[in-house]
């Protein structure tokens, strides 16, 4: 049976819709603390080319010791182990914890013969949900419709990355942080490019993670562009995208929507789905189903990095490119000329001269201003783009010499750059 929150009325109308999105996009508050989230693929190191079963996954993560850092450990469709830190007071902090609560988990499945491979996209083992959460179910259902379902097969299952989330500053700097976070994403997706395979194949793309979003329905996956107002765009986003699911039963059962319906539609009564119109709570789960690379959650969630065991210094150098005015200044001008360029940049990643030249001015941004303890990693990330290589490189090399099993594993086992 359908929900029944007789506790919550149906939004009375389009304007209320957007009016409580708006609200809550950008929450005022001064640059500074800093949240990680940190997915990578699950490899059990036996088996590598098969992925674990879910009922093997689920018992392993709710029997984790206690993480020092407090960070949530949370499961994505395809297996991949996804670390959520709690806000640290500075990138710093927000790494530490990340790193202490890594290890933690790494000992943990170790013992048990499993690894995790921090990469873009997983190189070897097909798409496939091993989850079997009616939000994923219905997930496939909603991309088949709307002609994207390998691409949101891939998406689910075989991508991670490495999540930056930053304060979206005082009212005055909101525009000028979301537009910064926009204009930084082609030169970050080139930077931290870590997918050149997928499935046991070279794609062709550098950063194959960030091509899988770009095929995605934009409705829902494409950045907000920047025009106007962003809480007001945000909103106008939101209600333009299409309702994927509705959920419809008090143990979280879900039922894909088979058509595309705009979430002003169902607002507006034009279409009914469940039989009735949406309350405030569906439009806030509604927001949970939109996956641009720059998401308004009060906060600035970055999410167009590939995850790679070069996170830490993609978690300052972000950081920093955007809280240190001095260097968000200087990055502002180097990125400039590359603007909206996302495909160019998942495609030919530093390859590309105009790419790989803005890269270099932001590195050297930041690279003196990033936290102390952070300067090395970021010093090794810019010897590398300076080089015109990325994390996808190594993993590239690897696949070509020993095959994408080997790059997989070399993953599990990589260390940090120093």
């Amino acid at each position: 049976m359908f929900r029944t929150d007789h506790d919550l009325r149906p939004l009375p109308d389009v304007d209320a819709a957007r009016a409580h999105v708006a609200e809550a996009a950008l929450r005022p508050a001064a640059p500074g603390p800093v949240g990680l989230e940190l997915e990578a693929h699950l490899v059990d190191l036996l088996s590598p080319a098969e992925r674990v079963p879910w009922d093997r996954i689920t018992g392993l993560v709710g029997s984790v010791p206690p993480l020092p850092g407090r960070s949530r450990v949370t499961l994505e469709p395809g297996g991949q182990v996804e670390l959520s830190g709690p806000p640290g007071d500075d990138v710093t902090a927000a790494v530490a914890a990340l790193r202490a609560d890594g290890a933690v988990l790494t000992a943990h499945l170790g013992r048990h013969g499993l690894g995790l491979a921090p990469l873009g996209t997983d190189p070897l083992r097909p798409a496939r949900r091993v989850s079997p959460g009616p939000r994923y179910l219905a997930m496939e259902e909603h991309f088949a419709v709307v002609g994207c379902s390998r691409a949101g097969a891939a998406m689910m299952t075989s991508t991670a990355s490495v999540q930056v989330n930053l304060e979206a500053g005082h009212p005055g700097q909101h525009r000028d942080r979301v537009a910064l976070a926009h204009a930084l994403g082609p030169v970050l997706v080139a930077v931290s490019a870590a997918s050149p395979l997928l499935a046991g194949r070279e794609t062709g793309w550098a950063s194959t993670r960030q091509q899988v979003w770009g095929d995605l329905d934009q409705a829902r996956c494409g950045p907000l562009l920047g025009r106007r107002d962003p809480a007001e765009e945000w909103a106008d986003y939101a209600l333009a995208a299409p309702v994927m699911l509705v959920r419809f039963t008090d143990d979280g059962g879900a039922q894909a929507v088979t058509a595309r319906v705009p979430f002003a539609d169902w607002v507006s009564g034009r279409t009914l789905l469940g039989g009735r119109r949406p309350t405030p709570e569906d439009l806030d789960y509604h927001l949970t189903t939109l996956f641009p690379p720059v998401r308004l959650r009060g906060f600035l969630e970055i999410r167009y990095l590939d995850a790679s065991p070069s996170w830490p210094a993609l978690a300052a150098l972000t950081t920093t490119l955007l809280d240190d005015p001095v260097a968000a200044d200087l990055a502002a001008a180097a990125c400039l000329p590359v603007r909206g360029r996302w495909t160019t940049a998942a495609h030919r990643g530093l390859a590309d001269p105009e790419l790989h030249t803005a890269a270099r001015a932001c590195l050297a941004a930041a690279v003196d201003r990033v936290p102390a303890e952070l300067r090395s990693a970021v010093h090794a990330l810019a010897e590398l783009v300076e080089a015109g290589r990325s994390p996808g490189d190594a993993v590239l090399d690897t696949a070509r010499a020993s095959g994408p099993e080997a790059a997989l594993l070399a993953a599990v086992h990589a260390e940090e750059p120093a």
